[in-house]
């Protein structure tokens, strides 16, 4: 087997409510190795996005460890966590989260530019990646110019215009209609494909989820895989 992108080890969450105690992940345990496409699949309310959260650095467990290529990300400080997470994911959300105030191309080389690289070299990257989703012709407009699925593409090349090691997308199709769903669903195989890059997709797409090369269901806090 490849090797280990992400572990997770005895991942356990709580939510307090009151008086009432939700715990959502009961001990999580998976791997993702290089390259490998994986759907987490559920019920709404089952810990899906929680647990990509606690994947990503954005929330924090109340037991258990996350490690990224061997780094145990929660004992990292604020900036080395920064670093790593730029340098080592990419995001893509339901909703497109593109800044309304920058172009395509801008947006798809946010990552770089936020890394500190040169604009030339981060807009030559960008452009390259945008070129890949199908966007040649879209690189200076802006959000509102685009239709829900190029906004959806441009979202996908500012998640892999990096090259990170893994892609986390939160319900990545969820906001579109079914015939630019599945558009962007062979584009994020495909891109996977040529990069290598591993993917987690948390999705209620079955379809989506029956391309990956591995589901995960989580129910009653734990992952079946």
């Amino acid at each position: 087997m490849s090797e280990v992108v992400i572990a997770v080890q005895n991942l356990h969450k709580i939510f307090y409510q009151g008086d009432n105690k939700l715990h959502v992940l009961r001990g999580v345990d998976f791997r993702i190795h290089r390259g490998e496409r994986v759907a987490i699949i559920g019920l709404s309310g089952s810990g899906k996005s929680t647990l990509l959260h606690i994947l990503s650095g954005l929330d924090v467990p109340d037991d258990g460890t996350v490690t990224i290529n061997g780094q145990d990300i929660h004992k990292l400080g604020e900036q080395a966590l920064c670093r790593l997470r730029n340098h080592s994911l990419g995001f893509i959300y339901q909703f497109h989260h593109l800044l309304a105030e920058f172009s395509a191309l801008e947006n798809a080389a946010m990552p770089l530019l936020i890394r500190g690289e040169k604009h030339s070299v981060a807009l030559a990257a960008g452009r390259e990646i945008l070129q890949r989703v199908g966007l040649a012709e879209r690189l200076d407009h802006k959000p509102a110019q685009l239709s829900g699925g190029e906004r959806q593409r441009v979202a996908i090349a500012r998640a892999l215009v990096a090259k990170p090691d893994c892609v986390l997308a939160d319900e990545p199709t969820g906001n579109l209609d079914e015939e630019t769903a599945a558009q962007i669903d062979d584009l994020m195989v495909s891109l996977s494909n040529e990069f290598g890059t591993s993917f987690v997709v948390v999705t209620h797409n079955l379809a989506l989820a029956s391309r990956m090369d591995r589901n995960c269901r989580l129910h009653n806090g734990l992952l079946d895989s």
